[in-house]
Formats: structure tokens, C-alpha cells, sequence
């Protein structure tokens, strides 16, 4: 079995960690980084989350510069430009990539990689996607959140239940608003009733139209058309096997008629 570890998560941690803040007198303050022990937090996460995970071996993912769902959504991810870094962070990330087998592709970030990967028919049960991050709900597959230490099976019907949860509720860490109004509890509400409308006779694409009936009739009902509620859908979409096309290096985006 192959890891598929969300490297971005980890180079944060290892370089935030090897931070050290020193007070020299009443007024004088310093932070500084060795790292030498930014680089052996990160190895050492990587080596247990690999065994942790059962898996033999590991592939990196990592986020590119660029990033196609600002161009989708401009302003996604704009609330982190303001917040400061780790020191070390993009030396750490430079030498993740040189001493790991890593995976960063144009225009995506780590956790399309993972899902491109993850679907990909050819490695059905052979990759566990390891991250702490929520938004890898969104992909079918086997899971490992190696800050629960929790292995688990997201189903096809899951994934998509949960896109359509996050295409109503948004993610305020990355900077989508979702449909104004419209919580965790009320979106479960919303699509809980879409399935009921669909059984038993509903396969899973039928219901994933019962679920985008339902999410624009929402987004309607706040004053808002389908063009937002598909802004919010695309963004919130991690990418599968099919949804990225290599040799243009450019995404397919997602569409509630495929």
C-alpha cells in the first residue's frame, strides 16, 4: 500500500514547530529556526504516518504557486495573505521535495493531487489518503487522519453528500462563503430530504441531481442564482481521475449535468 501524505500539512507543522521565541531582556525579543530540526520533525511524521497508515511505502503531494480556483473564485484563500508564515517553511517545503518522491503538478494544490490520485482506476486499493484535512471527505477511498490516528472508508455516496454539504456551507479557511446562512445542521437537513426524495428508486447520479435541485433551490431562496451556487460547487470540489487534463495542464471543471 502507498501513502498518500498530504505534505503541505506537514511541512507547516515541522517548521512552526522548530520555531523558538527568546526574551534577552525587558525589551528585546527573537524568534529563530534550526532547520536541521525542522527537517527531522518533518522526517520523523513521515516515517510514522506511513506506518501508521500500514502502508510499504509514500508519495508526497504538494500545492503548486499557481492555483485555478482563484480563477474561479479570486478571492479564495485571500484571508491567509496577511497571515504570517514559519520561518523556515519554504526551505522545508525545497527540501521535501528533493529528498521525497513528491508529486506537484501546474495549477493544483495538494489535495487535488490526492484525489487525482486516489480515484485513479488504476490504484483502487492500493493508496490510503493521509491528511487531517476535512475537505479530502469529498474523495471515495480509504482515509488515515494521522492527527485522530484514525483510519477510515469514505463511500462514492459519501463524497458527494459531503461536496454538496460544503457547496451549501462554505469553508471560512479558505476563504468561500457557501450559501449565506446555511450551517452544517441545516445543510444535512436540506440533503437528507433529497435523499429521502429519491428513495428507493434513485441511483447515486440521480441523487447527485436531487442534491443540486436542492442546493440551487437554496442558494434561490437567499437571492442568489446557480451561477454562485457553482462558483461555490467548483471550488469546493477536490479534483478526481478524469478532472484534470495533463497534457493541456488545465482543469476540467466541475458540472452538475456530468
Amino acid at each position: 500500500m502507498i501513502a498518500l501524505i498530504d505534505a503541505d500539512i506537514l511541512a507547516y507543522q515541522a517548521a512552526a514547530t522548530s520555531e523558538k521565541a527568546i526574551k534577552w531582556d525587558d525589551d528585546i525579543w527573537t524568534l529563530h529556526s534550526f532547520e536541521s530540526e525542522a527537517q527531522q520533525h518533518f522526517a520523523n511524521m513521515v516515517t510514522t504516518i506511513t506506518e501508521k497508515a500500514g502502508c510499504d511505502t509514500h508519495v508526497l503531494c504538494w500545492t503548486h504557486s499557481d492555483n485555478w480556483r482563484k480563477d474561479v473564485l479570486p478571492s479564495y484563500k485571500s484571508n491567509r495573505v496577511a497571515t504570517r508564515k514559519p520561518l523556515v517553511l519554504s526551505e522545508i517545503r525545497k527540501w521535501g521535495q528533493e529528498n521525497y518522491e513528491s508529486r506537484i503538478i501546474p495549477s493544483l494544490e495538494g489535495d487535488d493531487i490526492l484525489g487525482l490520485m486516489a480515484t485513479d482506476p488504476t490504484m483502487k486499493n492500493k493508496v490510503i489518503i493521509c491528511t487531517i484535512d476535512k475537505d479530502l471527505k469529498t474523495i471515495p477511498g480509504n482515509h488515515y487522519n494521522f492527527a485522530k490516528d484514525e483510519l477510515f472508508t469514505v463511500s462514492l455516496h459519501e463524497a458527494d453528500l459531503y461536496h454538496m454539504s460544503q457547496t451549501l456551507t462554505g469553508d471560512a479557511t479558505d476563504g468561500y462563503k457557501g450559501c449565506p446562512g446555511i450551517g452544517a445542521v441545516t445543510a444535512k437537513k436540506i440533503l437528507d430530504a433529497a435523499i429521502e426524495a429519491g428513495t428507493p428508486w434513485a441511483d447515486q447520479k440521480q441523487l447527485n441531481g436531487l442534491f443540486w435541485e436542492a442546493v440551487v433551490k437554496t442558494y434561490a431562496k437567499a437571492g442568489l442564482g446557480e451561477e454562485e451556487a457553482l462558483v461555490q460547487a467548483r471550488v469546493a470540489r477536490i479534483l478526481r481521475f478524469g478532472e484534470y487534463a495533463f497534457k493541456q495542464q488545465k482543469v476540467k471543471l466541475w458540472n452538475p449535468a456530468t
